[in-house]
């Protein structure tokens, strides 16, 4: 009997590696098009704190996140998946970014726990989970099929409550990982050395909601409604507005690195947030060794820009047939995946000459990165260093 579980398991997961990931990666270079997700909604309240719905607070960060990008960038076009408390089926939230073609997908969200002790926000990008904790949260969310009338028929029977359900993401390969990681780690940062929140970390987990997205994709777990503390934060207007702005600033980094801007903006009605202001809303006490004095970096340091063209999870010639046509190929490794990058440039003029060389040899997802003394940092602040210097 399990044997012929075992093989229905992979009957299906061979199914949707045939239906499901036909993935065209995109070829503008512009973050044109944003979907924002309030997750859950209607009858699916998601999980609950003493006083507060997950879904309540998933869209009121929704609505104001959305509204500093459209205040701020009106060039960008943001869509909500929902904007009032209604259900939408987690398939259609990744189908509404699919047929826009978007360039960025953000699912907002809230956590729970059984104990009342664990607090702070985490932030997911789509991959195999790698402990149990992580397997806990995607089931948590992905719950929401079962109150959906066609659950079996369109997730192809995957039961969320099924450990052995989820061994179909150890065979989904994301096109869009490197960028999903890259935002989500900018998220993380906002809310660690911004903001004040406690850090869990950036994680990988098997979310349908990310999986069905054609384009970089994260789901943020904002804080524990099931820790008091964080409940009084999320559930406050003031905390939900740092929150949306921990999450414009991430998104406001992001695209600059993207479209290789490196001058800053001006943000219109977008709350100023001093380091400490989270502490004060949330208790001092119990989370003060949490947060970590933010490291000056020496100006001094050399500082290179490179081009990175591809990344793998699994490690490549330098001489690869898939690097044909470039030069100076050179690999590092970051977040659990291999990245390949060309160039040594010392400004940043010259990493975007190299850039669209790269382009015009096909590479048309490469961008600009920079590092610092062998670190990467971001190119904005690669530029900031050298001006200062």
């Amino acid at each position: 009997m399990r044997v012929k579980r075992t093989f229905e398991i992979f009957g299906i997961s061979g199914l949707l590696l045939l239906t499901s990931f036909n993935i065209s990666v995109p070829q503008a270079h512009k973050i044109k098009r944003v979907v924002i997700d309030a997750g859950h909604g209607g009858h699916d309240p998601g999980c609950s704190g003493s006083k507060t719905k997950e879904k309540d607070v998933a869209l009121a960060i929704a609505l104001k996140l959305g509204g500093y990008i459209e205040k701020n960038f009106p060039d960008v076009k943001v869509t909500y998946t929902r904007k009032t408390d209604v259900f939408v089926e987690l398939f259609k939230r990744a189908q509404i970014a699919n047929d826009l073609k978007a360039d960025l997908f953000i699912s907002i969200h809230c956590n729970a726990s059984p104990s009342k002790n664990p607090y702070g926000t985490e932030t997911y990008v789509m991959g195999l989970y790698k402990s149990q904790a992580n397997l806990s949260v995607a089931q948590k969310e992905n719950a929401s099929i079962l109150m959906e009338d066609s659950y079996a028929k369109n997730y192809d029977g995957f039961d969320p409550n099924s450990t052995e359900a989820y061994i179909i993401f150890s065979l989904y390969q994301n096109a869009y990982m490197d960028q999903s990681l890259s935002f989500a780690t900018k998220v993380q940062k906002q809310m660690k050395e911004k903001i004040g929140l406690y850090d869990r970390g950036v994680k990988q987990a098997g979310f349908l909601v990310l999986w069905k997205t054609a384009m970089p994709s994260i789901l943020m777990e904002t804080g524990f409604l099931s820790n008091l503390k964080d409940e009084e934060f999320l559930s406050s207007t003031k905390g939900q507005e740092y929150i949306a702005t921990g999450l414009y600033r991430a998104f406001k980094e992001y695209k600059n690195e993207v479209e290789g801007n490196t001058g800053d903006t001006i943000d219109k009605d977008v709350p100023q947030i001093k380091d400490t202001t989270a502490y004060e809303l949330m208790n001092n006490d119990s989370i003060n060794s949490v947060k970590d004095s933010v490291k000056e970096i020496n100006p001094k340091k050399e500082i290179l820009f490179k081009v990175q063209f591809a990344t793998s999870s699994s490690k490549k010639s330098l001489t690869s047939p898939d690097f044909k046509g470039l030069k100076d190929v050179q690999e590092y490794f970051q977040n659990g995946l291999y990245k390949y990058v060309s160039g040594n440039e010392k400004t940043f003029e010259s990493s975007l000459l190299l850039l669209n060389k790269i382009h015009d040899l096909g590479f048309k997802d490469a961008f600009v990165v920079a590092f610092l003394n062998g670190e990467r940092i971001s190119p904005q602040e690669a530029v900031k260093l050298i001006k200062k210097n």
